[in-house]
C-alpha cells in the first residue's frame, strides 16, 4: 500500500519543483556584474600593458615612483582619496633593506554602509633595469606575457578594475573600501609591513590579490612564515704553517656553531631551520679571522618564531673556542598566514559564488601553500578574515622569460572580487 496519498505526492512534487527553481535562480550569475566583467576585460589588458611597460624592481626608486604615480592617478580619477606614502621611516631594518624604500599607494573610497574592506597587492618586481627590452608585454592566445605580470601587476590591475566595476554599478554600500598597493613586497616588505598590519587591524575583511596557479585555481588561507639566522664569527689571523697556534680559527668556531644547531627543525610542527650559505677565510695558508653563515627558517605559527629564536640564542652561547667572538642575528622576514574560522568562512563563500554562479571549481583549504605573503602582515593583529590569491591564474613568477597570466581568468576573477565586496558589505558572509 502506498503510504503517501496522491495529494501528498503532488505537494511533494510541487515542493521539489519550487526547490529546483530556487536552486536554478541561485545558480544564475548576476548579469549586470557578468556583463561589466566582460566589458572591463580589454580595459584590464590595457592596464596590464601600462603596468608591465614600467620597470619597477624593488630597489628601482625611479621606476617605483613612475608606476606609483600611474596607479595613484587611476584611483584618483575614480574619486578615491589617494595618498602616496613613503614607508622608509618606520622600516624594519634587515641586512638587505635599502636605505630608501619605494612608495605605497593608499586609495580610500567612502561609502554609505558600515563594513570596512581592504584590497591589497604589490607593484614591485624582482627584475632589474633593462630586462624589459628583452620581454615586452604581449598577448599570445590565452596568455598575456610580461615581467612581473603574474607577480603581482595582475593583482594591481584586478583591484583597479574591480573598483571601476563597483562604481559602474553605483555600489557604495560599504563603509570604507581601502586599496593598498606597496612597492617593497619582493624584499620582505620592510617599510610597508607596519602599515599593512595596522590597516589590517582596522578592517572587517582583507582580500589579497597575489595570483593563483595555472595548475590549481585555489585561494590560500595559510602560508609559511620566513625568517633567517645570520652568524658572524671573528677570530684572529695567523700563518697556517709557521704559527697556527697564534691564531683564532673563525672557521672552526663557525663549523661548531652550525653542527650544534643542525637539529632544530621540528617536523611535528612544520618548523624548519636549514643552514644554506657560509663563507670564511681569504687565503689557504692563513688561519681565517672571519667566517659567516646563514640559515633559512620556516614556521607555520607566529608563536614558533619565539621558540626557535630562543633556542638559537641558547645554543650560540656554547662556544668551541672561547677567544672567538660570535654574533647572531635573527630576522623575522615574514610571519606565517594562519587559517582561521573567519577566513575559512570567507573562502567557502567565494567557492560557492564560483560554483553556483560561474560553474567553476575553486580550491580553498588550510594547507600551507607557497612562500611568504603580505596577507600575513594584514592578519597579524586581527581576527577578521584575510584570504590570499584573489588574483588571476598565472605562471612563471621570477622566471625572467616565461611569466604570464591566463586571459580567460580575467572575467571570473573580476566577477568574484566584485561579488565578494558586495556580499561583505551586506554581511552575507558567515561570521562577517
Amino acid at each position: 500500500m502506498n503510504p503517501f496519498p496522491v495529494r501528498s505526492w503532488r505537494r511533494l512534487g510541487c515542493a521539489c519543483l519550487i526547490a529546483a527553481a530556487c536552486q536554478a535562480a541561485l545558480a544564475a550569475p548576476d548579469t549586470r556584474i557578468a556583463s561589466l566583467a566582460a566589458k572591463e576585460k580589454p580595459a584590464l589588458l590595457e592596464t596590464l600593458k601600462e603596468l608591465v611597460s614600467i620597470e619597477s624592481g624593488s630597489r628601482d626608486l625611479e621606476g617605483l615612483e613612475k608606476i606609483s604615480d600611474l596607479i595613484a592617478a587611476k584611483f584618483k580619477a575614480m574619486g578615491g582619496e589617494v595618498e602616496l606614502i613613503d614607508p622608509s621611516a618606520e622600516a624594519y631594518r634587515m641586512e638587505d633593506t635599502p636605505e630608501k624604500i619605494g612608495r605605497a599607494v593608499r586609495a580610500t573610497f567612502k561609502g554609505t554602509g558600515k563594513k570596512k574592506i581592504m584590497l591589497i597587492a604589490h607593484m614591485d618586481t624582482v627584475y632589474t633595469v633593462g630586462m624589459l627590452n628583452k620581454q615586452p608585454f604581449r598577448v599570445e592566445g590565452d596568455k598575456a606575457y610580461g615581467l612581473g605580470i603574474a607577480d603581482d601587476k595582475q593583482g594591481v590591475a584586478v583591484i583597479t578594475h574591480t573598483v571601476a566595476m563597483l562604481q559602474a554599478l553605483k555600489f557604495k554600500d560599504y563603509g570604507t573600501l581601502t586599496v593598498l598597493i606597496n612597492g617593497d613586497e619582493e624584499i620582505s616588505s620592510p617599510g610597508s609591513r607596519a602599515l599593512i598590519t595596522r590597516l589590517g587591524g582596522e578592517h572587517d575583511a582583507v582580500l589579497s590579490f597575489e595570483g593563483a596557479s595555472v595548475k590549481e585555481d585555489k585561494l590560500s588561507l595559510a602560508t609559511a612564515g620566513i625568517a633567517s639566522v645570520s652568524l658572524n664569527v671573528t677570530g684572529k689571523a695567523s700563518h697556517a704553517g709557521s704559527a697556527p697556534e697564534l691564531g683564532v680559527n673563525a672557521l672552526y668556531e663557525l663549523s661548531h656553531q652550525i653542527l650544534q644547531m643542525r637539529d632544530l627543525s621540528d617536523p611535528a610542527t612544520g618548523l624548519k631551520m636549514n643552514w644554506t650559505i657560509s663563507r670564511s677565510g681569504s687565503n689557504r695558508n692563513v688561519i681565517p679571522a672571519s667566517a659567516t653563515a646563514g640559515a633559512d627558517v620556516r614556521v607555520l605559527k607566529v608563536s614558533d618564531y619565539d621558540r626557535i629564536e630562543q633556542q638559537v640564542q641558547e645554543r650560540v652561547k656554547k662556544q668551541l673556542i672561547p677567544e672567538a667572538k660570535v654574533e647572531m642575528k635573527f630576522e623575522r622576514r615574514r610571519p606565517p598566514l594562519e587559517a582561521t574560522d573567519a577566513s575559512l568562512a570567507l573562502a567557502k563563500h567565494a567557492q560557492q559564488i564560483y560554483k553556483d554562479e560561474l560553474g567553476r571549481p575553486l580550491g580553498a583549504d588550510d594547507k600551507v601553500a607557497g612562500g611568504g605573503t603580505d596577507a600575513a602582515f594584514a592578519a597579524l593583529k586581527t581576527k577578521a578574515p584575510v584570504v590570499e590569491r584573489f588574483g588571476l591564474q598565472g605562471f612563471g613568477a621570477h622566471s625572467a622569460d616565461a611569466e604570464y597570466v591566463l586571459v580567460d581568468s580575467i572575467e571570473p576573477r573580476l566577477y568574484l572580487a566584485t561579488r565578494m565586496v558586495m556580499d561583505l558589505s551586506h554581511s552575507k558572509v558567515a561570521g562577517n
